[in-house]
């Protein structure tokens, strides 16, 4: 693995940096036209999609520039890179590879533009680890789908314009992950309903979402009939290196360590106490652990290696992390560190909000348990459970 980059690839990083210096304006300072003019900037310098074909209005970047501009963007906290998340994480890279011209021209740009929201249908009640038993039905009628089943866990369901749903159309294919066929939905049709899924802190991230008879013009199926699990699994083949969570995970640290310092134990700094100090080691040493692990995948894919499940491994790491990081805030808050609202509340109750929050990360994209299944029986050749 090769820790250097190039005097071309150093130049960019300095590029994203001016532009940060100009264009980022703190938070305190941001008026009404702040995210406008940010996503007008970006757009300009094909940052939207950076690794997009140019010839669908991305950038046409390589992967180790991407990962530069996501490491960047990160250290600074900088606003996300376009207002469409699964847009661009999922539903667009699928489109270029799978959809038709006419499906490119309709849905890439307003992706890019940050126009519309879209939300991925892929879990089931009693589908979770093994997503290709899913049962949500598509029935050939005429010109048609008929679409009828359910949904859950689907991040951010309730404001989204459009879904891309898995269904079954086949329902005895001699292998299971062949009667899967891959739909875009308007979430405007007639027949859906979207139930929100409230968490402790009282967020509504995740929702459950219910078809009965949703009619989907057969010109919205993405891909052949029958090769969704195909077009779903090299959707998420995107640069996976996780670099930009990892520089995330690297500022929650910095955060708690400056929390430690201005708590107090016992009469004394926090910051004096072993098990406090010795926590916080832990935590640097597995997200550097992370890191390290983000650039061998990056280094894969720069040589033209496929990636797999190892991606899993920091998937992993990261709910954990995402958890203790959280809970360890909280106690060593004690009973102020259980408060969300009002001048009680330590750093305005992020800490306290964040712990119950949990389940933003830990389920999406899926659960640790389903992580270690996959980490045990395709890494380390396991029998499956």
């Amino acid at each position: 693995m090769d820790f250097e980059y190039t005097q071309e690839e150093e130049a960019f990083r300095q590029e994203v940096r001016d532009f940060l210096d100009e264009n980022l304006v703190p938070r305190d300072e941001r008026g009404p036209d702040f995210l406008k003019n940010w996503l007008t900037g970006v757009r300009a310098k094909r940052w939207v999609g950076f690794s997009w074909p140019r010839d669908v209005g991305g950038g046409g970047a390589n992967l180790t520039r991407q990962a530069i501009l996501k490491e960047e963007m990160a250290v600074r906290n900088a606003p996300p890179l376009g207002f469409s998340f699964m847009g661009l994480s999922w539903v667009g890279p699928a489109i270029i590879q799978y959809g038709t011209e006419e499906q490119k021209d309709r849905f890439i740009p307003d992706i890019l533009d940050s126009k519309v929201q879209w939300c991925t249908g892929f879990s089931e009640p009693n589908v979770g680890s093994d997503l290709a038993s899913l049962q949500c039905k598509a029935e050939r009628d005429g010109d048609f789908y008929i679409v009828n089943g359910q949904k859950i866990w689907t991040s951010g369901a309730a404001s989204a314009d459009w879904i891309i749903l898995l269904t079954r159309t086949n329902w005895d294919p001699d292998n299971k992950h062949d009667g899967i066929t891959t739909l875009l939905v308007d979430m405007k049709s007639s027949g859906i309903e979207v139930r929100p899924i409230e968490n402790m802190a009282g967020q509504r991230h995740f929702a459950e979402v219910f078809f009965t008879d949703v009619k989907v013009p057969v010109e919205n199926r993405l891909g052949e009939e029958s090769n969704g699990w195909r077009v779903t699994i090299s959707s998420l083949a995107n640069e996976r290196s996780s670099i930009g969570e990892v520089t995330g995970l690297f500022q929650q640290l910095d955060e708690l360590k400056d929390l430690v310092k201005r708590t107090r134990r016992r009469g004394r700094p926090a910051a004096q106490d072993p098990r406090a100090r010795r926590r916080l080691g832990e935590f640097e040493a597995r997200i550097e652990a992370m890191k390290l692990n983000g650039l061998r995948y990056l280094t894969k894919q720069i040589r033209g290696e496929p990636l797999s499940s190892e991606t899993s491994v920091n998937k992993l790491h990261r709910a954990h992390l995402e958890v203790e990081m959280s809970d360890f805030a909280v106690e060593l808050l004690g009973e102020s560190g259980l408060v969300r609202d009002g001048d009680a509340a330590v750093d305005n109750g992020r800490w306290a909000r964040a712990s119950l929050s949990w389940p933003n990360v830990v389920i999406g994209g899926g659960t640790p348990n389903i992580q270690k299944n996959i980490i045990a029986e395709r890494i380390l050749g396991l029998p499956k459970d």
